[in-house]
């Protein structure tokens, strides 16, 4: 639809518009550094832990000097002795501000980098150093420290970045929160810390947040079949019926397509809605009968669905059963003429 890629224009646009002011700047005033310095060149081996959908998969392999072992150097002179030399002191301060200050071509922090190379130890010490405008800084993918905590599945990270106060509505390159990314790839743990510790009305607009394809967290949760982030983020109130941005398809809609059974049902016994109709007027029932799924199209009768419900193209679903018997044996027909009388109360 013309009106959703407009949509999605404006939030790509409104996007570019945060990132020019994502705490780098603050960052810097912080620790009164100087402009960053270009990175070397040497690569630190990379593991393929996670992909963005883009080629990029790690924004600091490959890219950037700062390595584990540096890293570990940079946290120890974190913790200089109060009886050193004022002279050493403060020459190796402003060495640790250098490293510290550092941002990468792909606009990397230092925790960025700890979090990819998994130095739990040098992460936990950055997280501790660092202020909360530190740990907002998204690289030139939009990833904040939490989106790759996340990613690479960092549960103990995830909760000390939530607890020091990092943002849970930042949103990467795709539009994906730090929940988001827990949802579509399955991280509970990760979602559970996420949630566990925040006020209904601020994780309520979390919740509501859709990404650029216009998916919100329960839509990737049910598009992916994690069952156990979909009771999660339902025992926080998550909307059940809220509606994707490109046909209008809640999450019902989508377990439906996927002939996910399981999700079907988690969904109409927390009190989903059995007739929401998409953009073009379908429902539920509709998809699972065009799909000839007669499991699902039961499930559905038996929750209440309306069999007599039209679409845009004028519809039924009995109109989609396609003389599948076994779906047909579903719809009680009461209206039915034979040679002008009426045959009632039966059922093929």
């Amino acid at each position: 639809m013309s009106s959703d890629g407009c949509g999605k224009n404006e939030q790509l646009e409104f996007a570019g518009e945060n990132r020019t002011d994502s705490g780098i700047d603050s960052y810097r005033s912080i620790l009164k550094s100087e402009e960053p310095q270009d990175p070397g060149t040497d690569p630190s081996g990379p593991r393929e832990k996670f992909s963005t959908g883009e080629e990029r998969l790690d924004s600091a392999y490959g890219s950037s000097s700062i390595t584990g072992e540096s890293l570990t150097e940079l946290v120890e002179g974190c913790t200089l002795s109060s009886g050193q030399e004022e002279q050493n002191y403060s020459s190796e301060l402003s060495e640790q501000e250098n490293l510290l200050t550092t941002i990468t071509n792909e606009g990397d922090t230092s925790l960025h980098l700890a979090i990819i190379h998994e130095e739990d130890v040098i992460t936990q010490c950055l997280i501790e150093i660092f202020p909360k405008e530190v740990l907002d800084i998204q690289n030139n993918l939009y990833q904040s420290p939490l989106h790759l905590a996340t990613y690479l599945k960092l549960t103990n990270v995830v909760r000390s970045l939530v607890e020091k106060g990092a943002s849970l509505e930042l949103q990467d390159h795709d539009g994906n929160t730090a929940l988001h990314v827990a949802c579509q790839h399955g991280q509970t743990d990760c979602a559970r810390e996420m949630t566990k510790n925040i006020s209904p009305t601020k994780l309520a607009l979390i919740l509501e947040t859709q990404n650029w394809r216009g998916l919100a967290c329960l839509h990737l949760a049910a598009l992916n079949r994690h069952h156990q982030i979909m009771k999660l983020l339902m025992k926080k109130g998550a909307d059940l019926n809220i509606q994707e941005g490109t046909s209008g398809k809640t999450a019902l809609h989508l377990a439906v397509e996927l002939h996910d059974l399981t999700s079907v049902d988690l969904l109409l016994s927390r009190g989903a809605n059995v007739d929401a109709a998409m953009f073009n007027g379908c429902t539920p029932l509709h998809l699972a009968v065009g799909r000839q799924d007669t499991a699902i199209a039961n499930l559905l009768c038996q929750s209440g669905a309306d069999t007599m419900l039209r679409n845009m193209e004028g519809e039924t679903a009995l109109d989609l059963a396609d003389g599948n018997d076994n779906i047909l044996a579903l719809f009680p027909f009461d209206d039915i003429q034979i040679s002008g009388r009426s045959v009632v109360g039966v059922k093929f």
